[in-house]
């Protein structure tokens, strides 16, 4: 595993984050903010979410990730060396078959929640229920860049299948920047058809029925794919790893016939271009495709499906931002950001949005 670097650094005000939903705040979901930047003459524009169909054309194919969030979050007891009983969460990130999954075990510390590094294989935590994970082995040798193994191979022993226990026993993963608990329904997306995803498809949550109708008036195509997302707390530079996926052949055949036509393809989020890109052949054509993608997406791999992306905005040094760099390039990308941390746009799964267009 190549370990990326991300192209821009800047400083996040922790007064920007978003701390709830919009729907809180007073909003609807479809009146957060919305940048729009062109790249072929550097320009950036202020709008909401609701304007969306203002900014696209008659032909475009817009992609989303259908992926529904389930409750990852659970509340476990870690028996020490010292025989005591310390509570920590352990979140699920992916099945690998049977009752093992990929999981995250993470601790409460005046500064929020951070990675637990200091587990071994072997131990087994309490869940609630009565049920029991215990761990087997590190997953695919992912290591924290600070020292120990921050993402675990465990077997559940559970009374129940995964997602039934989920529904009656979890929560959603949230962060220190989110202090207060929020209903699974906050956290799922219009799309949401096929529950999967650790953490939220965020990139997709503003969109509202009105503006997709709106989408469709125009003759732009809204079509879905599926990538169940693993948790998303990675350490600065940290590659994305495996994450299962499935482009459907009704999607690819109107992604090819767009391209054929010389239209834009906007990707929904993250997790859509690395889907798209994944199941591309060589000259760009988008076949009928399932799996797991280790694809990480980087300037020097580039983008050959994927014209446009609507997106969140992402921590400093994020991964995520050198997928952004592919297609916006790193001036455009450095200078949007900037504008972004000046004019007060909101970060992470609450906030506002970024529309990269070409």
């Amino acid at each position: 595993m190549t370990t990326l670097t991300a192209g821009i650094d800047f400083e996040l005000p922790d007064a920007l984050a978003a701390h709830e939903p919009p729907e809180v705040r007073g909003l609807s979901r479809d009146s957060v903010r919305l940048m729009i930047s062109r790249v072929h003459d550097d320009e950036i524009v202020h709008s909401t979410f609701s304007h969306l169909p203002d900014f696209l054309d008659a032909g475009d194919v817009v992609v989303v990730n259908s992926s529904a969030t389930i409750n990852a979050a659970f509340g476990a007891i870690r028996k020490t060396r010292s025989e005591a009983h310390n509570p920590v969460w352990l979140h699920l990130s992916a099945p690998l078959g049977g009752l093992r999954w990929v999981v995250e075990l993470r601790q409460t510390t005046l500064k929020g929640s951070v990675a637990l590094l200091d587990a071994d294989a072997g131990e087994t935590l309490s869940l609630p229920g009565g049920a029991k994970a215990r761990l087997i082995e590190p997953y695919a040798e992912v290591h924290s860049l600070t020292g120990g193994v921050r993402l675990w191979i465990a077997e559940l022993s559970l009374s129940m299948n995964a997602l039934t226990y989920s529904d009656r026993y979890g929560s959603p993963i949230r962060y220190s920047y989110v202090p207060q608990r929020w209903p699974l329904s906050y956290y799922q997306t219009i799309f949401a058809d096929e529950p999967g995803s650790a953490e939220m498809p965020s990139a997709g949550r503003p969109f509202s029925r009105e503006v997709v109708a709106r989408l469709e008036e125009k003759g732009v195509r809204v079509v879905p794919l599926i990538l169940h997302t693993g948790v998303s707390s990675l350490d600065s530079d940290e590659d994305p790893y495996p994450e299962r996926y499935r482009v459907p052949l009704e999607t690819a055949r109107v992604v090819n016939e767009a391209r054929s036509a010389h239209a834009r393809i906007v990707a929904v989020g993250t997790t859509v271009v690395r889907a798209l890109e994944t199941a591309a052949s060589l000259d760009g054509t988008v076949r009928e495709s399932e799996g797991w993608t280790d694809l990480v997406i980087t300037p020097e791999h580039g983008v050959g499906v994927v014209d446009a992306m609507l997106t969140g905005f992402h921590a400093p040094k994020a991964s995520h931002l050198s997928m952004l760099e592919a297609l916006a390039g790193h001036d455009h990308l450095s200078r949007a950001y900037s504008e972004a941390v000046q004019t007060g746009y909101a970060w992470h799964e609450f906030g506002d949005v970024h529309l990269i267009l070409p």
